[in-house]
Formats: structure tokens, C-alpha cells, sequence
């Protein structure tokens, strides 16, 4: 795809202002990182706060057609359990396939208002695919709306909430996976205290013709600098987040792909989803391959496609996102290997530049995950 050719999401031209190098991601024209550099931009991020554009994202809510539960529809084909969602909860789910693949992993949020909507964010590269297979599957008795005006920024790290709470002193009462309406520099804003680096943090929602004004505003703090993707990913890595189409793709299960947390516990008795079968088989008796965090020895990163060989040699399965962890301090990876080596611990071989390097299956997250969670 040209240039010429690529989307610009509402901030594109405060990239370019603020020096960021442009790169095609998922059709849009994204900033790859800025002046800071990749390594500061990450550090930053868990050091105060970090500002991304998220806006290449898809947003919709998503309504019945007959006034029932729209969660308690797409739980056909999402495993969580989302039709217990109270109004400002959301959840991390996946959408399935018939098989019990993941075609994608997304976010879904019980809204305030109109009553009986869910809020759904998914991943940029599979935006219309998704819409489509919902339209598809559940058309008949749903209607998903794209929020085709409105921006996503996200604000992580900790100093995310004294940043924002500034501007509006309610979102310090969130905790993690909660969300509600805030007015932001007279904007209505729907935010959420979620993100995707391991930080704590929030994800605004913003009418698109707002988006700019309202990141500048956050950008007078000394706290706060833009992050593009190459810190957001390398941020995502060290939080064990698994990356849509790299960590898992349409022929994976949820089991393989461990993120067995989206699976709720009634939905495992009861398996009205698609692809039950296979997913509480494996379940019950286990997959076959499963992703796995990964720390080689030495300094050498290991990317995405790097070969996984066994002690002996045997070449059982490839890297899925890998690269140096600026916070952890040495290279981190993850792949899939047969259930038999991924007990933490294990140790295998990965085929770096036609030589073979040491590694450990290593428990995720790699850094510490630093989420405000609900007080007991």
C-alpha cells in the first residue's frame, strides 16, 4: 500500500509535528516512534507516563434488535462470561471460530447509557473482518454500529492517573477493567482504566474532532511524552500480551494460545460457544502446543519466526513476538512448543543467526504487571 494510499487517524498531523517517523500499520499511517527513541519511549512509560495513538482501532457498540441482552448473544461466539457485566465492567474476550480458533482478541464494556449496549474495541487488522463475522453469525438479531467519528488515545503509566485526574478527579476512583462517562476539558468522554503495556493507565474515547486538542492538553505535563509503536510493542511483551495474528491466529484455541482467563467458568460447563468441543477437550486433556514465555541466554534478541529446537536438537516450534525488554533488561520472547517442554524451567534452543543459543521457559509477565485493582 502507498503512502498516498494509507488512513490517517485525527492525530496524524501532531505526529508529524513532534517528529515521529511514519510507518504503514494495519492501512493507517502510524508513528513507528519519535525523537525520544524506542528504548526512552519505553522507559518513560514505566517510569511516568506515555501517550498513544490508538485510534486506527475499532470501536462499535453493539445492540440487540428485540431490547434482550446483546452480551448474552455474542457469547455464541465469545467464551467470557459478558452477560454478567454490570453497567462500567469490561472484559477481555476472544472471538471464535467454528472450530475454536481466535479470529481476534477484544475488549467488551457494559455501557451507562443508551441502556443495553455493549462497547467493543478490536484490533485494528481485523476491524472489518470481525464486523463481519458478527454481522454474519448474529446479524439477524443484532446491530453493530462503528464509531466511525470518535479517536482512542491511551494514557499508561504511574503517573497516568495524577495526569488525568487533574482534568477530571473522578477517573482516580476506577480501577482496573472499569469504565464511565467523564467530561474532559468540556468534552464528554467515555474512559476506561485498561491499556495494553502492563501499566496502570486509561483509554479515552474521544469525538474525533476533539482528539488533538485534548492530547495536547495532556502534553503540557512534564509527565507525559507521545510513545509510538515500537515502545507500545515492547511494553506489551514484557506485560506476556499476546499480539493479534503474531501470538495467535485463526487456527489457535484459546488453550494454545493460554489465555485461558477469557474462558468463564460457567461457559466451561455449560459450552454453548462455537468450537466447545475442542476447546474443553483440550482443556480437560490438554493441547498440543502452547505459547510460552521465553528468556535467551546472552543478548542476542529472538524475533518472530526464529526456529525453537529442543536440548537434542529437534527443531518442535517457532517464536512468536520476541525482541530486547528495555525494563527487564535482556532479550524476552514468547512461542509455541509441544505441552511436554513448557513447564517453566525448561530449557531449549533457539536457532539465532544459524546458531543455536540456550533459552528457559520463563513464567509471563516478565515485569510486573502494575494494575489498580479493586481493594478487597
Amino acid at each position: 500500500m502507498s503512502d498516498d494510499n494509507l488512513l490517517r487517524t485525527p492525530l496524524y498531523d501532531l505526529h508529524v509535528e513532534a517528529g515521529g517517523k511514519m510507518v504503514p500499520f494495519a492501512g493507517y499511517a502510524m508513528p513507528v516512534q519519535y525523537p525520544l527513541g524506542i528504548m526512552n519511549e519505553h522507559l518513560h512509560t514505566r517510569d511516568k507516563a506515555g501517550l498513544f495513538d490508538v485510534s486506527h482501532m475499532g470501536q462499535a457498540y453493539i445492540r440487540s434488535k428485540d431490547g434482550s441482552d446483546p452480551a448474552k448473544i455474542i457469547e455464541e461466539l465469545m467464551p467470557s462470561a459478558l452477560s454478567v457485566l454490570k453497567a462500567g465492567k469490561m472484559r477481555y474476550s476472544v472471538l471464535l471460530n467454528d472450530d475454536g480458533g481466535i479470529e481476534d482478541d477484544l475488549m467488551v464494556t457494559r455501557t451507562f447509557e443508551p441502556e443495553g449496549t455493549l462497547y467493543v474495541v478490536v484490533n485494528a487488522a481485523c476491524k472489518n473482518k470481525d464486523y463481519d463475522i458478527l454481522e454474519d453469525k448474529l446479524g439477524d438479531r443484532l446491530t453493530l454500529e462503528p464509531l466511525e467519528d470518535r479517536a482512542l488515545i491511551a494514557l499508561q503509566g504511574p503517573k497516568a492517573e495524577a495526569v488525568l485526574s487533574a482534568l477530571a478527579p473522578e477517573v482516580a476512583d476506577l480501577a482496573f477493567m472499569e469504565a464511565t462517562m467523564v467530561t474532559l476539558e468540556g468534552v464528554v468522554c467515555w474512559v476506561s482504566r485498561s491499556g495494553y503495556t502492563g501499566e496502570d493507565g486509561y483509554e479515552i474515547s474521544v469525538p474525533s474532532d476533539e482528539a488533538e486538542a485534548l492530547s495536547r492538553r495532556l502534553l503540557i505535563s512534564d509527565d507525559v511524552e507521545l510513545i509510538g509503536l515500537g515502545a507500545r510493542d515492547s511494553l506489551r511483551l514484557e506485560a506476556g500480551l499476546c499480539l493479534s495474528g503474531h501470538d495467535f491466529d485463526a487456527s489457535t484455541s484459546p488453550v494454545e494460545a493460554n489465555v485461558i482467563f477469557a474462558l468463564g467458568k460457567k461457559r466451561r460447563e455449560d459450552g454453548d460457544f462455537v468450537g466447545a468441543e475442542r476447546i474443553l477437550g483440550e482443556l480437560g486433556n490438554g493441547a498440543a502446543n502452547v505459547r510460552v514465555g521465553i528468556v535467551p541466554s546472552g543478548r542476542a534478541p529472538a524475533r518472530e519466526g526464529t526456529e525453537i529446537a529442543s536440548e537434542d536438537g529437534e527443531i518442535v516450534g517457532k517464536i512468536t513476538s520476541g525482541g530486547f525488554g528495555p525494563t527487564y533488561g535482556g532479550p524476552v520472547a514468547m512461542g509455541f512448543v509441544p505441552a511436554s517442554l513448557s513447564e517453566n524451567g525448561t530449557k531449549l534452543k533457539l536457532m539465532i543467526r544459524g546458531k543455536a543459543h540456550e533459552a528457559t521457559v520463563t513464567a509471563t509477565p516478565f515485569v510486573p504487571q502494575r494494575y489498580k485493582r479493586k481493594q478487597s
